[in-house]
């Protein structure tokens, strides 16, 4: 039984842990790096240990000075988050290795699915439809050009290990192909520390809808419905709302009863998620598997009604499901923006530095997750989300419209931020349609700076 946990994270998704640890009456141990030592994660745990210097190779990449603070304090488990160590299989590993309990999926799966090239094969032996593209990796330019011919252009070439929209590049024509080859081979090998690329056929203007889903060690899987992530800035989530407003029912049903499957063909056993590409004319496609909870996960919480980080912590505790399919309804709307310390005029260079002053919203159905606070120095190490502000509503009108009082009520000031962007982005006529795709953003970005709005 879990009675002690350590985060093997920082910001708002460990607070977020934190918060749901209390309630389940389990101990926490924050880890923190020296520039976190007053992060308000630190001052919620009911112990905390600083793992190492301010640069994430030091502290919360470190598995080392992780795994000997978690040791050190007797704990149970690990949490990893979001990010960081949250898909790393040799971490995983070791954390079972030392007696401990590892919050996510077994490290198998996890290696299974990390390999994006294999992910696809897996998916392809279980009939769920995959993007096409190469069945092995591209050791050449030369099997890049074949390939390309093969299936047409345009194409992406995708690092096998990526994630987060790195090592990844896209070729429109056989010009273009070198260059986005040696690119992507070049950002996987700095990112990841593994140059393989795979090729995948360029789904044009798609829908990126993905399934959240919760699995057992028992062979049982469920899903909480999907969640449209189209808002994007170069591969970079914005926004998300779930459910996807333009899913036909027939499509949402297929496409629901394929992500299950998905983790049922793996046997996977934690929360995950199945992330699919939808084209115009209504066809998916399996796109990854996110072996880990999601920054997103809270508009499925709200639209569930169902806690996802207590699930996970009870299934990775040997807990059967405590939903059966049948038991989880979709209900209402909700949207999630995502506050990032950045400055737009600056092509959106973070801004790092002290907040003097923040008010955040309140009212009915407005959810907060956030790890900042006044007079809070927001670091220069980290990723520059510092909030993300989620709203539910019976509809998606009311949901937007309740996102839009919410932003106005929102003042963070000493630093930049997005949030007028934000509130922009939320009254544009093609986001209100709910027929924007992953390319709408840059038109969006495109827009503003035509007519010098914020731009």
């Amino acid at each position: 039984m879990i009675r002690r946990l350590l985060i093997a994270n920082r910001g708002e998704i460990a607070v977020r842990i934190i918060r749901t640890c209390k309630e389940m009456n389990i101990e926490t141990v924050a880890v923190y790096s020296t520039a976190d030592k007053e992060a308000l994660h630190v001052q919620l745990a009911d112990y905390a240990v600083c793992i190492g210097g301010p640069r994430a190779n030091d502290s919360y990449l470190n598995m080392k000075n992780i795994l000997s603070a978690a040791c050190m304090t007797a704990c149970d488990a690990i949490h990893p988050g979001f990010g960081f160590l949250s898909e790393n299989a040799k971490f995983a590993r070791l954390v079972l290795q030392c007696g401990l309990i590892f919050v996510g999926p077994n490290p198998d799966v996890i290696e299974q699915m990390g390999d994006k090239n294999n992910a696809r094969r897996c998916m392809m032996e279980a009939g769920v439809p995959v993007i096409p593209g190469s069945k092995d990796l591209l050791e050449t330019v030369q099997d890049a050009a074949a390939m390309a011919e093969k299936i047409g252009y345009p194409v992406l070439i995708k690092a096998s290990s990526g994630g987060g929209g790195r090592g990844m590049r896209r070729a429109d024509c056989a010009e273009e192909l070198a260059d986005a080859f040696d690119t992507a081979k070049a950002e996987a090998r700095a990112n990841f520390g593994d140059d393989a690329v795979y090729m995948e056929k360029f789904i044009v203007e798609p829908k990126h809808v993905e399934v959240q889903l919760m699995a057992d060690k028992h062979g049982n899987v469920v899903h909480l419905y999907e969640r449209d992530c189209s808002c994007q800035r170069r591969n970079q989530k914005l926004l998300e709302e779930a459910p996807c407003h333009i899913l036909k029912e027939d499509v949402r049903e297929h496409l629901l009863r394929d992500a299950v499957r998905a983790a049922e063909s793996v046997g996977y056993d934690s929360v995950g998620t199945i992330e699919f590409l939808l084209d115009a004319r209504g066809e998916y496609y399996f796109m990854e598997m996110n072996t880990r909870i999601q920054v997103e996960h809270t508009i499925s919480e709200e639209i569930c009604g169902i806690d996802l980080i207590k699930q996970q912590i009870r299934i990775a505790d040997g807990h059967k499901l405590a939903y059966r399919q049948e038991d989880i309804v979709c209900r209402g709307h909700a949207i999630e923006c995502r506050i990032n310390a950045e400055n737009i005029k600056y092509n959106f260079a973070p801004s790092p530095g002290q907040v003097s002053f923040i008010n955040f919203p309140l009212g009915r159905r407005v959810r907060i997750e956030s790890a900042v606070y006044n007079d809070y120095k927001i670091p220069p190490y980290y990723d520059s989300m510092i909030a993300k502000i989620i709203t539910y509503a019976d509809t998606r009108l009311e949901c937007i419209k309740r996102m839009r009082s919410a932003l106005e009520e929102l003042l963070i000031e000493g630093v930049e931020t997005n949030i007028e962007f934000q509130y922009l982005l939320l009254h544009h006529p093609t986001f209100v349609g709910g027929r924007y795709d992953t390319g709408f953003m840059e038109s969006f970005i495109k827009e503003l700076k035509e007519d010098g709005t914020i731009i």
